[in-house]
């Protein structure tokens, strides 16, 4: 028997089955999750936050949100790519945040390679939504954890020289941001998201 790849939300309606797994997710899941974002400072932030839950829940990530945006001064790379050794010990004594110097100290080097990549893109998003997937077949929702283009734009982050971008950390990015629609079949928010990507013009 298969398992149902939806709940019933708190108005009676369809989402996505993960929503149960936390109250904060029903609203992180119809306000954010699968819809298409053009902003580089949302980006970056989404691309580092990832990287902070390789090994941890989401759960724990986005309950510490605020207090990242906070001690990461907003996300803006700008910003970020300036912090020298001693922001990064500040860092590491921030209980508000995971003190993992290897994911702090990836932060930083990232944020020096997405403005290389603005300066050659234009934008960090025209670069991104490069990799854009087209919406997966209904019945293949949620059914996978990579993905060709996570695979392809991984690899290529990779190539220059970013840090803790695996393809299933990207390919978590890419549900978030709405470079691919991943609502479960029966969503509520799944045609939601889907007529916000039809109106989404990729920045380029």
């Amino acid at each position: 028997m298969s398992v149902p790849t939806t709940i019933t939300g708190t108005d009676g309606q369809p989402r996505c089955r993960w929503c149960a797994a936390a109250p904060e997710f029903e609203p992180y899941h119809d306000t954010e999750w699968g819809f298409p974002v053009a902003d580089d400072t949302r980006l970056f932030e989404k691309l580092c936050l990832e990287g902070f839950q390789s090994g941890l829940s989401w759960r724990t990530i986005l309950a510490k949100r605020e207090n990242f945006r906070r001690a990461f001064e907003g996300f803006d790379p700008h910003r970020v790519a300036r912090f020298g050794e001693q922001r990064i010990a500040q860092l590491l004594q921030d209980e508000g945040i995971v003190r993992h110097r290897g994911k702090i100290e990836a932060v930083v080097h990232n944020a020096q390679c997405a403005l290389r990549l603005q300066a050659e893109c234009g934008s960090l998003a025209a670069y991104l939504w490069r990799h854009e997937a087209a919406p997966a077949a209904a019945e293949a929702a949620q059914a996978v954890s990579v993905s060709p283009q996570s695979i392809a734009l991984s690899k290529d982050l990779k190539r220059r020289g970013w840090k803790f971008v695996g393809p299933t950390t990207v390919y978590a990015f890419m549900q978030a941001m709405g470079l691919v629609n991943d609502h479960a079949p029966g969503c509520v928010i799944g045609p939601r998201a889907a007529l916000a990507r039809q109106a989404f013009r990729p920045p380029t």
